[in-house]
Formats: C-alpha cells, structure tokens, sequence
C-alpha cells in the first residue's frame, strides 16, 4: 500500500484524493497537511483521511508527496520538508504551476520529481495533464505519477520539459478560453434577441457536444469541421468571417502570451 502525502488540501487535491478513492487506494494510504483547521475538518469527514496542521507530520511516512500548493508558496515550505525527503527520499509531485524540475531540486534536494500541469476540469474528473521527469524517476515511479493524475482526467508524458509552459498555454488555460467563447457565443445570441438562459444553455450544450465528439470520434478537428461545413452554407459562413477575423492568429496569440507567461512566473521564482 503506496503511503500518499498532499502538501495542501485545496480544490486540486480534493479531485485527486477523490479520484483515488475511487480507483480502490483505501483512506488511510493518504495523508492531507491543510493550514486552515475547517479544511481540514472537511477534508477528514469527506473523505477519511488523516489531516494535520503542519507539512512536515503529513509527509513523514509517505513514499509519494504530492505538491499542491501554489507556487509562490514553494519556497516557503522547502525549509519545513527538506529533512524528511532527504531521509525518507520519496518521489515528489508537484502540480504548482510554472515551477521547473531544477527548482524543485534546489529547494528540495536531489530526488525523483514529476513536475505536472493539470487544468481545472480535473476538480469534476474531466482534466488533461502535461507530466514531465527528472532523470532520478524510475519507470515504476512514472506510473504511479501517472495513476495519481490519471484520477482526474486524461495524461500525457512531455520529454521536453521546456514544452511545459506550451502545455501551460494550451490546457492548463485553456478551460478560459473555451469560457470565453461560450460567454461570446452567449452575448451574440443575445444580442439577436434570444433570452440569455437559453442562450447560454445552448452555447454551453454545443460546446459539451464538441468536445465529446472530438474526444470519442478520434477524428482530427479538421476532418469534424469539414463535415459541419455545407458548402455556402450557414457554417461556411461563420467560419469564413472567423478566418477573415483572423482567428488561428488571435488563437497563436494567446497561446503564446500564456506560454511566455509561465516563463517568467519561474523566472520570479528563481529570485527567492
């Protein structure tokens, strides 16, 4: 029975210790440190895990610990855990946004560390995750990093480590952008006169669709799009005003800034 420590008790590893629990990992394989006490209070009932106010008495057993914090607060905590991973050097796990492999090991030593960026549809199952490892991870340490996120949501293993931030620009953000397409999609209807409930329960249901569709058909996007297109047709008609919008270049765009974004996130991390 792998021993699972989470260092915070937010909405992130309240979807990953759910998930858990469901693939069969018992309660008390986990442990749950949580500065405020009605979390933890919470946390305990929900689910039967131990709980504990400080990092380093959730974290003395565990084999695995999973970071789950935010980044800024990374530097904060590294003096409070550092004895206990050198001693017990378990695999780490951090899914705090932006912050590299080498920063990690700084602040916490040298040991096997999976660095992760999931999205916020991981809290309803639903996510995607970005996984990449330093050279310290063995095989069967990569799939236990990789059954923890796969609790939430589809995973993909990321060689390159530099292409973190593009994971960052595409998943880890992307449930926005998706948001803000629905809330256009809304505001246009609207303005054609249709009540905004049913407004947004359309957009929103088309947006569901599509995604499933693109998910449980396996066919690329393209292929979908063209079969949606009639030609001088209604579809035609929107896509083309799309592309003379210029929309595959706002979407580069955007892609790029949250990408460049992260960057710099862990650039002001390397200044603690």
């Amino acid at each position: 029975m792998t021993r699972i420590a989470f260092i915070g008790g937010g909405n992130m590893a309240r979807s990953l210790i759910g998930g858990l629990l469901k693939t069969g990992i018992p309660a008390a394989a986990i442990t749950v440190s949580e500065p405020q006490a009605e979390s933890r209070q919470s946390l305990a009932r929900e689910f039967g895990v131990a709980t504990y106010a400080e990092n380093r008495l959730a974290a003395a057993e565990a084999e695995v610990i999973v970071l789950a914090v935010k980044p800024q607060i990374m530097p904060a905590i590294h003096a409070e855990l550092r004895d206990t991973l050198q001693r017990n050097r378990p695999l780490l796990i951090s899914i705090a946004a932006g912050v590299r492999l080498d920063q990690l090991e700084r602040w916490f030593g040298a040991l096997p560390i999976v660095r992760c960026m999931p999205n916020t549809p991981a809290l309803i199952g639903a996510g995607a995750t970005g996984l990449c490892a330093n050279a310290r991870v063995s095989p069967p340490q990569r799939a236990q990093a990789q059954h923890i996120l796969d609790a939430a949501g589809l995973t993909r293993w990321v060689d390159d480590e530099a292409l973190m931030d593009t994971v960052t620009g595409i998943s880890g953000s992307g449930p926005a952008y998706f948001f803000a397409l629905v809330e256009a999609l809304e505001d246009a209807a609207v303005a054609q006169g249709m009540p905004r409930d049913t407004a947004r329960a359309l957009a929103a249901q088309t947006c569901l669709g599509a995604g499933r569709m693109l998910v449980e058909s396996g066919e690329a996007p393209g292929e979908l799009r063209r079969r949606v297109t009639s030609p001088h047709g209604t579809t035609q008609a929107a896509l083309e005003s799309f592309a003379a919008n210029g929309l595959p270049a706002i979407v580069a765009h955007a892609v790029a800034a949250a990408t460049r974004r992260g960057g710099e996130l862990a650039a002001e991390l390397d200044k603690t």
